[in-house]
């Protein structure tokens, strides 16, 4: 007597994902972003400023809800921007999203373009809402392209050093990432 397909039909599909599976590799990638809004070697520039609430509640701001930011910024392998190595760049935009002093948050898009190491000429795709004053926001890697191409993942962004003066900021990412 023949056994049924069924178990057979189970174990051809169960092997055939394992095998899509393990196609797949993932990465973690450590590096500072360098914002800087200030000095002749701005990395960020305001380009579309809304119009300023008449009365304001809260501390002065340097951006008001509706700013529009383009950043071609910095990314390096430490905190150091003359001192570390400088392995790509991110380049987009980010947008003052929310109305409320007291939870400012940005809606950041922006390509992690890689220009050193094996990544070299790949990027990732960032899309997301931004809690700046949150001590670890966790933003999706929602793409990529080059050995990242069909990336998914997340990225772990801590705010590393910033000068309320001038709004310029060191950021730390951790990001992890399958491809």
């Amino acid at each position: 007597m023949a056994s049924p397909p069924l178990p057979k039909l189970f174990l051809l599909f169960a092997s055939m994902a394992m095998a899509a599976l393990a196609q797949h590799s993932s990465i973690h990638l450590h590096f500072y972003l360098h914002d800087i809004l200030s000095g002749p070697n701005a990395t960020a520039v305001l380009v579309a400023s809304a119009p300023k609430p008449a009365a304001s509640t809260g501390p002065p701001s340097l951006f008001n809800f509706g700013d529009v930011v383009v950043i071609d910024d910095p990314l390096t392998e430490g905190p150091n921007l003359s001192e570390s190595k400088l392995v790509g760049r991110a380049q987009g935009l980010y947008v003052l999203a929310s109305q409320g002093p007291t939870d400012p948050a940005l809606l950041l898009t922006t390509s992690l373009v890689f220009t050193e190491g094996r990544h070299s000429g790949s990027t990732l795709m960032i899309l997301s809402r931004d809690a700046v004053l949150a001590p670890v926001r966790e933003l999706p890697v929602v793409g990529g392209s080059g050995a990242f191409r069909c990336a998914r993942g997340y990225a772990l962004v801590k705010t590393y050093a910033l000068n309320a003066t001038d709004g310029n900021a060191i950021l730390e990412w951790d990001v992890y990432v399958r491809y």
